[in-house]
């Protein structure tokens, strides 16, 4: 099994891809085995062709698991993750599970993984088969909310790719 990272915060080694790494691993039991962060593929998400972006792309669009992950901006996730998935084809992500994952300051954007990460990731052709899991800025690393969350994902998660394999 694949399992890909993608980090959509504008800091590089940010807790936003701490977090993805750490919902890959717990997830799946292993640390995932491709971390795209996407601030480092710099101005190649600007255009179209650039080698780096493509090998990004590739490493998602071949993964059996993607956990998606960006911080909250104003109510939505990055224009730097939006830079990254405009690379990927609609129905590209065809037969990946996606997980989206999102952070924020409070509870009051909770639901955006859930109605703006998860739509895309959809559209791009992933089966999502979670709710979106929201992480609040300073408890990211809390186990409760996280272990919950599992507790609900894991059997859907295993379930898809077990499907995908099918």
């Amino acid at each position: 099994m694949t399992t890909v990272a993608v980090v959509g915060n504008p800091k590089p080694r940010s807790r936003t891809r701490a977090a993805a790494e750490l919902v890959a691993e717990r997830l799946t039991g292993a640390p995932p085995d491709v971390v795209v962060d996407v601030i480092d593929l710099g101005a190649g998400l600007l255009g179209w062709g650039d080698p780096a972006v493509a090998e990004a792309v590739a490493a998602v669009r071949d993964a059996e698991v993607a956990v998606v992950a960006s911080p909250t901006y104003k109510a939505t996730y990055t224009g730097l993750l939006k830079l990254f998935l405009d690379q990927i084809g609609t129905g590209d992500l065809a037969g990946v599970v996606a997980v989206p994952l999102m952070l924020g300051g409070g509870p009051t954007h909770a639901l955006a993984p859930e109605l703006l990460l998860k739509p895309v990731l959809v559209e791009l052709g992933a089966t999502a088969p979670t709710r979106g899991l929201y992480l609040l800025d300073k408890t990211w690393d809390d186990p409760a909310p996280l272990d919950a969350w599992l507790a609900a994902a894991r059997p859907q998660v295993d379930a898809a790719r077990t499907a995908r394999r099918g």
